[in-house]
């Protein structure tokens, strides 16, 4: 078999659909697009959602809630998923990462208190709960929190 013997299987190529080329083609004259209206025009089209003038459905659903565009997506870490780190290793977002702890692009990461550890670790997160603060230091572990994003929350006209 030679590279000039080789020919596609049958039925894997297709001939292209030629509009508008004579009556014998069987798209002639109104190319397919059937007779008047505004869908045979040229340019045509009809946005996405309308519905023919009745009142759209997106316009029908009532409006409800906020979204708040500043809002921050935390990546969770839980005290059960440090089982795999060496004792007293550093954990940090890259360490996450390339571990598979971290997948998504997060604006950080924030570790929670679910499960238990025995054995140090030092953690470099955003943001940590109180529970798991604890349970680390219990075993001699702790937890440095980067961005100066703090749990305790700042009580404003405090003097």
């Amino acid at each position: 078999m030679k590279l000039n013997e080789l020919s596609p299987p049958r039925g894997a190529r297709k001939a292209v659909k030629r509009l508008g080329r004579g009556p014998g083609s069987g798209y002639g004259k109104t190319a397919g697009r059937g007779t008047k209206g505004q869908k045979s025009r040229s340019g045509g089209n009809i946005r996405p959602g309308y519905e023919g003038g009745q009142m759209p459905l997106q316009r029908r659903l009532p409006k409800r809630g906020f979204t708040n565009i500043f809002r921050k997506e935390f990546a969770i870490v839980n005290i059960r998923d440090l089982g795999r780190f060496e004792k007293g290793s550093v954990v940090d977002k890259t360490v996450l990462t390339a571990e598979g702890l971290v997948r998504r692009n997060s604006d950080g990461i924030k570790l929670l208190g679910q499960g238990t550890i025995d054995y140090p670790l030092v953690l470099k997160v955003d943001r940590c709960s109180n529970s798991a603060r604890v349970k680390l230091e219990a075993v001699g572990g702790r937890v440095e929190l980067t961005n100066n994003h703090s749990n305790t929350p700042v009580v404003s006209g405090a003097n």
